[in-house]
């Protein structure tokens, strides 16, 4: 109720607005009366004041400065019965008042300020009941309807016919869930200044430039945490408190739907990530029990796959371990609704701080490359926006069934390790074999130094000139022991490169053919190059 609505009862009747009409839209929370010269001190944010002005009839300067305590108050308007004391307003009071659209009532002096606080306070509390009363109602109504088991988008239906204004509902990453309409409302152009992380505001209302559309976004709240919005295609005005607890009594009706639902959906994702981790782990006794327990979780046996690990990277500013699992929790969550895009039929798993993808696959790895890895794209583009963190994807080869997943799960992981050990973040690693370079890599150079020394035994430190003795069984070995191609690589008689070899026999005390030997004298050698010894 604002001050025109207030000017409207009979006790009013011949009140007129002697300044401060552009605030004639301030909301009355109640009225007060006293000519107490602290009176102001005592004031609440939306209180109508009505005095007589006894306490400012000698000094009319005193009524700008009640007005500007009651401005700073957050006060609704005063009413003042200008012909019993005051006689008229100050000018200067009045211009002060149309400046700062505090509206001033010039009361008839024939109806007794208790009267006007008596009807007004009753026509407040008449107008608070009825609203209780329609949110009661409303809140029986929407209980009622979910009770008999109708979905939400029905329940959506039912208040957008009590306010006849499309409604929709987003979830907590601002995505359309339901519509009010049979094909889906069109969702507002969401920004951070609206719908900002944390905010506790009751609703929010802003208008489009380009549609010149407005929307009021009522927060869905579940323990606490905001799991949606209630987005309403219409301007919806915060005087009306009625339809306001109307709107509310929904929201928390579909948040105790969201929290039904949303216990479902933790036990189904329990479920399936216990079978898949006993899977990894080979709990399971034979493959046809897990055949059977596939079925369950929709995984086909002879279905191709391709495995895709993620992980958030390390967060630089110090967040504690429950907090990195929140936020790892939360961005799966993410993915999971993000995976309607994914280019092929995806499985989602969670295993710790990691979730595993299974994408089932087509018969060329290299046609499932690209859109997988635009799909990853976006989702840490979307990540990093909404979550402030980044996530990193590794990506195995491609299996021919279902029994092979452990295998492209170890690769999906190893390639998500290599990427990290290598300090990128925010990557998109794909499994590749390794090298004999990079197994060599991975073992530590102490050790790389004493396998070359044992292996080499004295050649590892010959002097210049039979250094050739190494060039020449380097050449051999490479030549998958060819004497003949090994003369002609070398420019020399055959002979000479048997002379040679069995001087290097000579040295080493083993014979050059036996396969073992060669084969730690081709590591020797390649860890020889590899350190530059």
């Amino acid at each position: 109720m604002n001050v025109f609505d207030i000017m409207q009862l009979p006790v009013f009747k011949g009140a007129r607005l002697a300044a401060g009409e552009s605030g004639g839209f301030r909301n009355i929370q109640h009225i007060n009366m006293m000519d107490a010269p602290d009176i102001a001190d005592f004031l609440h944010p939306g209180e109508l004041l009505v005095t007589t002005a006894y306490h400012v009839k000698d000094r009319p300067q005193l009524l700008k400065e009640l007005i500007e305590k009651m401005i700073r108050r957050g006060c609704a308007g005063l009413g003042i019965k200008t012909k019993r004391f005051l006689r008229e307003i100050p000018k200067e009071v009045i211009e002060y008042a149309d400046k700062k659209s505090f509206p001033i009532i010039e009361l008839n002096e024939g109806i007794r300020l208790g009267d006007i606080v008596n009807h007004t306070l009753s026509h407040i509390l008449d107008k608070r009941t009825a609203e209780l009363e329609q949110a009661i109602n409303a809140q029986k109504q929407f209980t009622d309807h979910v009770m008999s088991g109708k979905s939400i988008q029905s329940l959506l239906k039912n208040v957008s016919r009590i306010l006849d204004l499309p409604v929709l509902l987003l979830n907590q990453h601002l995505k359309p869930r339901f519509s009010s309409g049979t094909d889906r409302t069109e969702a507002p152009p969401l920004y951070e200044g609206v719908f900002h992380r944390g905010s506790k505001t009751a609703f929010t209302c802003f208008s489009t430039l380009s549609k010149q559309k407005t929307y009021s976004v009522f927060p869905i709240y579940t323990h606490e945490k905001k799991c949606g919005f209630l987005v309403v295609c219409g301007m919806i005005p915060s005087s009306d408190k009625g339809l306001l607890l109307t709107i509310e009594q929904a929201a928390n009706v579909i948040g105790f739907e969201l929290m039904k639902e949303n216990a479902l959906k933790q036990y189904a994702r329990r479920a399936r990530n216990e079978f898949f981790s006993n899977f990894l782990d080979g709990a399971f006794s034979s493959p046809e029990e897990i055949k059977n327990r596939a079925k369950e979780f929709q995984l086909k046996w002879n279905q191709k796959y391709i495995c895709i690990a993620g992980k958030l990277d390390r967060n630089e500013k110090g967040v504690s371990f429950t907090e990195n699992q929140l936020d790892s929790d939360s961005v799966f969550e993410f993915l999971e609704e993000e995976l309607d895009a994914f280019p092929f039929p995806p499985h989602l798993f969670i295993k710790g701080n990691m979730c595993i993808l299974l994408a089932e696959g087509t018969d060329s790895w290299a046609e499932m490359n690209a859109p997988i890895c635009a799909f990853l794209r976006r989702f840490q583009q979307n990540a990093a926006e909404y979550f402030q963190r980044t996530i990193s994807f590794g990506i195995s080869n491609l299996s021919h069934q279902l029994f092979d997943a452990p295998d492209i799960c170890k690769e999906a992981v190893d390639a998500l390790h290599s990427g990290h050990l290598s300090g990128s973040t925010a990557f998109i690693q794909t499994y590749h074999m390794k090298d004999v370079s990079e197994l060599l890599r991975m073992i530590p150079i102490d050790d790389l130094k004493k396998f070359h020394a044992y292996t080499l035994q004295n050649l590892a430190n010959l002097p210049g000139d039979d250094q050739v003795l190494l060039h020449t069984l380097s050449v051999y070995l490479e030549t998958h022991c060819q004497i003949s191609e090994t003369a002609k690589r070398l420019y020399v008689h055959r002979n000479t490169v048997i002379y040679r070899l069995e001087k290097c026999e000579e040295m080493l005390g083993k014979s050059l053919k036996d396969a073992d030997t060669t084969l730690r004298l081709r590591l020797a050698l390649r860890i020889q190059m590899l350190l530059g010894l």
